[in-house]
């Protein structure tokens, strides 16, 4: 079983999360390059003609795509739509894998499991409606679920191991390490932005020149402590080692599990993936 088996839902939140992150990009970074073009024309001056200052539209421009890149964030709501998908995914990938090996609440001992989970599903995307559009189905997938949930204990076993937590671990791994790189070379380049501006302000101040590039060079600074923000590198970093060094505890001994105690260790594992989830969230500037 993998992504592909997963109910429709899934599928729609996470086009929309991923359209919605997509957006949200780009439109941060049109409005951090055009306060960093609005800063370079308010630092130079250049008259031509009837005394027409190029510079000063350059920074007419830089202000008016900054203003661009603002408004779409703020009429569009793309980070809105990012983080609900997300956690309409999140949470109903967390749902079939519990139906679908017989792990808590829809174990083989619960009365009605199938009823029981499209209720869990129906409450779970219930107050993101209105931000992600919910209504594929996926029969082929849920016949895969069924068969998969008759199966034996120990196939359930192995194949949650093997096609869940194997894959989230390894999904961990890799997106801490390229976090932890991606702060590292944020932090050297503002550093080095840093340094920058003091040299060019020395200068300006020794009168080498009267060009403001000191201010051009802070806006740059900001503009990527903002994208930083924006990101969360360095909170990323640290919560996906976190959830990492979790699950490959988990993934070590769940061959040990036995058949009695599989709905709590199913549990367990999910509780491990939707806590980190649950961080993200918190981290996130507009998740409420």
């Amino acid at each position: 079983m993998n992504d592909e088996h997963l109910p429709g839902f899934y599928h729609d939140a996470e086009a929309a999360s991923r359209l919605g992150q997509r957006l949200t990009l780009l439109f941060s970074r049109v409005r951090l390059i055009g306060a960093v073009v609005a800063a370079v024309g308010g630092a130079f001056k250049w008259q031509i003609g009837g005394g027409v200052d190029v510079w000063a539209w350059v920074a007419l421009g830089g202000f008016l795509i900054a203003l661009f890149g603002e408004l779409l964030l703020w009429v569009m709501h793309p980070e809105l739509k990012w983080n609900a998908g997300r956690t309409v995914a999140e949470r109903v990938k967390s749902l079939a894998w519990r139906y679908a090996v017989a792990g808590a609440p829809f174990h083989g001992g619960a009365q009605d499991p199938r009823r029981a989970f499209e209720l869990a599903v129906a409450d779970a995307v219930r107050d993101h409606r209105g931000k992600v559009l919910l209504t594929s189905a996926n029969d082929t997938g849920e016949q895969v679920m069924t068969e998969l949930r008759t199966r034996p204990f120990d196939e359930r076993r192995t194949t949650y191991r093997e096609d869940r937590v194997r894959p989230q671990l390894q999904w961990y791994r890799d997106r801490s390490a390229m976090n932890e790189t991606r702060a590292n070379v944020f932090r050297v380049l503002m550093i080095a932005g840093e340094l920058v501006a003091i040299v060019f302000a020395i200068l300006r101040i020794n009168g080498v020149w009267d060009v403001d590039l000191s201010g051009v060079m802070a806006a740059a600074v900001a503009g990527g402590a903002a994208w930083i923000g924006l990101r969360q590198y360095e909170n990323l970093s640290v919560g996906y080692a976190a959830a990492a060094g979790e699950l490959a505890e988990i993934y070590h001994r769940l061959p040990h599990a036995v058949e009695s105690d599989w709905a709590s260790t199913v549990a367990e594992t999910e509780a491990v993936i939707g806590k980190e989830h649950s961080t993200w969230l918190a981290s996130r500037p507009s998740a409420t």
